[in-house]
């Protein structure tokens, strides 16, 4: 069976996005910190394929494939084109970027079908519905996240709308230099 993560950036105040829907908040530099610059390296070559609810898609998209992207990060942005890529919408028509399939319908079907299939590790980043649909149905193995040192005061969870709560268990945990701090969960089971 295929394991199903999720990785993503929060602030310390529990917010994946802020009161508008951005992600501009975690900007980071990693400048000034190679440890960190590093980490983010390894996890961009890391395989497997990602999913992405619309909006998280279209962001992406529209940042990746740049000649930006490529020259400013290019060791992520390769990460980043380069994988398969799976986006669930039922609003969008079609899905231009590489390597990438559209599914419209039977979300939790289909990720239960992909569990289930041979092949690479399957990894969620961003999207917040998604995230949130696929939490309650039980099918998420384990939840990364970049604390960025940051509060917003308002904004979206990861975990809107869950019912019946989830209780996790720390598996890993890093700190670096720059404040940032990846923490590493998996939920306990029964």
């Amino acid at each position: 069976m295929r394991k199903l993560i999720v990785f993503n950036m929060v602030s310390l105040d529990g917010y994946f996005v802020d009161a508008a829907g951005s992600l501009n908040w975690a900007r980071f530099s990693r400048d000034d910190d190679p440890e960190f610059n590093s980490f983010v390296q390894e996890n961009a070559q890391g395989g497997g394929e990602l999913f992405f609810g619309r909006k998280t898609y279209e962001l992406m998209a529209a940042h990746w494939p740049t000649t930006a992207a490529r020259q400013n990060d290019p060791v992520v942005a390769e990460g980043m084109n380069s994988r398969s890529k799976v986006v669930f919408s039922r609003t969008m028509e079609r899905a231009t970027w590489s390597n990438t399939r559209l599914v419209k319908d039977g979300m939790v079907a289909e990720v239960r079908r992909m569990k289930d299939a041979a092949g690479p590790g399957l990894a969620i980043i961003g999207s917040g519905e998604v995230v949130a649909q696929l939490t309650q149905e039980r099918l998420i193995d384990e939840y990364q996240f970049l604390v960025i040192p940051t509060v917003l005061g308002s904004g979206r969870t990861m975990f809107e709308g869950i019912r019946g709560g989830l209780n996790m268990r720390l598996t890993r945990s890093r700190a670096f230099r720059n404040g940032n701090v990846f923490l590493c969960y998996e939920p306990i089971r029964g």
